[in-house]
């Protein structure tokens, strides 16, 4: 696979932040600034018989290979495609017996690359690997036992008749990958299921309110324009969710990526007022004591609900999340962030459930409060608004699903495209529900005996399993 669109970016010096990338030429909210496949790329551990090891589609039935027995792929296409990059993975893993975890993974395969084609920068590469921070003079005791126990068990898998590579080399690599390892998603963009190596996106420097969004798409990651671009302009990607208040995003940063995040956004705490907001009545506010009882409960509640969602407990959950709401929706403001990500589990849950009118009901909820929050070319705005719109489907609110569907399907046009396979569906299920909408207009008494016989057939669906990793940050760390 070819890197794509490169004369669009060039590596300059950014002001406090090292090396970055910027346009040289204006671009416009949707343009493709570059597509890069990964250098290498593995499937969680989790994830290893239902997620193909080569285009990372997840399959109910994806065959084995015969000689390791570890590696699932499509079919023989998709086996063949990726032999070469399986070829001495395969090896290592019959002759070692057992199968080491995701980050060694990574790191055999990036190496074996390496050793086959040297670390010398190739067309369209900006950057070589060795060039790459690895912030290991960063790293705190725990995570530096760790990437020594990784380091430890790597040289255990390393067969004898590759090339040997120095203690310190191979350290730089761990390091790499724990601060650049791009989280991979499903065909769908649905769920997190693998993590890959893009040298030339590790260029690409933070903001909080960034001016570019990164997707995978058909096999490579594509880094997009959300808003208009001007020629020079750095471009900016946002290494985690914008919904936390600007001093956990600034802790979180500095915890995983090392550095101290100077946005606009962080510097002035823009929108944290939003997130912390309570409910305001003629004037009247709770008080400081009761808000500060309900942001208690909400905690100790949710970390109970991602307990129990992890154990697929789903009922369990959605009785703690509207036990939360009861005592939320008198005191915090409809952006309140821990309103927010309640609504967010109530309604992805209910919706599992089938339980579609109470869905909805929390589900526009909080796309209300992400519009307050979020830059409107957000893809997560745009998953959460495609959501609810099927939600609101279901239930039979076809005004307001076609609306949502509407709003969905522009963002995502901008952060996905229109050839990524969860856009194409959006546009399928856009065309259904405006048909249907000229439908309920005309005569809703014969539209809803239609729309119950056609659900007995094919209902429309588009949720995942509450209980699988959803995508929230751009960059993985195990």
């Amino acid at each position: 696979m070819a890197l794509e669109n490169m004369e669009n970016v060039e590596v300059f010096n950014s002001e406090g932040k090292g090396r970055g990338l910027r346009a040289t030429k204006e671009l416009w909210a949707g343009d493709v600034l570059f597509a890069e496949p990964s250098y290498s790329a593995v499937v969680f551990d989790s994830l290893t018989q239902g997620v193909c090891h080569n285009c990372f589609k997840k399959q109910l039935k994806l065959q084995r290979c015969g000689q390791c027995k570890f590696a699932h792929y499509c079919d023989r296409t998709c086996q063949k495609e990726g032999w070469a990059e399986h070829k001495s993975e395969c090896s290592a893993i019959k002759k070692n017996g057992s199968v080491p975890n995701e980050n060694i993974r990574l790191a055999a395969r990036i190496l074996w690359r390496i050793e086959k084609e040297g670390s010398a920068l190739s067309e369209g590469r900006l950057t070589s690997l060795d060039d790459l921070e690895n912030h290991l003079d960063d790293l705190g005791e725990d995570d530096m036992k760790e990437l020594k126990v990784d380091v430890h068990n790597f040289l255990d898998f390393w067969p004898s008749n590759s090339r040997m590579f120095g203690v310190q080399y191979i350290s730089h690599i761990f390091g790499l990958i724990n601060c650049n390892g791009f989280t991979l998603s499903d065909q769908r963009g649905l769920q997190a299921v693998g993590v890959g190596i893009f040298p030339n996106l590790c260029l690409v420097n933070h903001n909080c309110w960034p001016n570019c969004t990164v997707i995978l798409n058909n096999g490579k990651i594509e880094l997009r324009a959300i808003g208009k671009i001007s020629p020079g302009e750095e471009l900016t990607v946002s290494y985690v969710d914008f919904l936390c208040l600007s001093q956990d995003r600034r802790k979180q940063l500095k915890l995983q990526y090392h550095f101290d995040c100077t946005c606009e956004h962080c510097t002035k705490g823009i929108k944290d007022d939003l997130m912390e907001a309570v409910k305001e009545e003629e004037g009247n506010k709770p008080s400081a004591e009761v808000v500060k009882e309900v942001i208690t409960f909400s905690t100790d509640t949710l970390q109970k609900i991602e307990k129990s969602r992890s154990e697929g407990n789903y009922h369990e959950v959605v009785k703690y999340c509207r036990e939360c709401l009861k005592r939320q929706e008198p005191v915090l403001a409809e952006t309140n962030i821990h309103m927010l990500r309640v609504l967010s589990i109530a309604s992805e849950v209910l919706s599992y459930l089938q339980s579609f009118h109470e869905a909805s009901d929390y589900s526009n909820k909080m796309v209300q409060g992400y519009l307050k929050l979020y830059h409107p070319n957000n893809a997560q705005l745009g998953m959460a608004t495609m959501r609810a719109g099927v939600t609101h489907w279901h239930t039979g609110l076809i005004e307001v699903a076609h609306g949502m569907i509407c709003k969905a399907y522009a963002i995502l046009m901008v952060t996905h495209g229109p050839t990524h396979p969860i856009t194409k569906d959006l546009e399928a299920i856009r065309m259904q529900t405006e048909m249907e909408l000229r439908m309920f207009q005309q005569n809703e008494y014969v539209y809803y005996s239609m729309r119950e016989a056609a659900l007995k057939n094919q209902p429309m669906k588009m949720m995942a399993e509450p209980g699988q990793e959803a995508i929230k940050n751009l960059f993985h760390k195990k």
